[in-house]
């Protein structure tokens, strides 16, 4: 079972996915600001981080940045998730892996979701297969 890192502030967005993402069978891991998503990442090295780009005390941004830098997290796969005009601002400076807007539709994030984590992209990436 893949395992997903959410990040978001609002709390009715993070129960949203959580369950969402619990339906569609994927292990779940939650944080509220970009601090918490680091630690979290670097000691439970998940498949892939939804990241939102606007946290409280270290901005989604600055989160992933860290993340890409440090050889534990730098293959995790990230996908930045914001309002439109914060993530058209940040999209181009983000190395995260692909960007998706908010509000978003369900079946476009479950197909980015999946396309990320798919046995053939962790294992390119030298993650292991949860899956099997």
């Amino acid at each position: 079972m893949a395992r997903v890192l959410i990040v978001d502030d609002d709390p009715a967005i993070l129960s949203m996915l959580d369950e969402l993402l619990q339906d569609e069978l994927y292990e779940t891991l939650l944080a509220t600001d970009g601090d918490e998503a680091v630690s979290i990442a670097r000691t439970e090295k998940p498949d892939l981080i939804l990241m939102d780009l606007m946290l409280p005390v270290l901005d989604g941004a600055e989160a992933i940045r860290q993340l890409k830098r440090d050889p534990a997290t730098k293959s995790i796969h990230i996908i930045a998730m914001s309002a439109g005009a914060n993530l058209r601002m940040h999209a181009d400076q983000l190395p995260a892996d692909s960007v998706i807007g908010k509000p978003f539709d369900l079946n476009t994030l479950l197909a980015g979701v999946a396309l990320h984590v798919s046995p053939q992209k962790m294992a390119a990436n030298g993650q292991p297969n949860h899956e099997q």
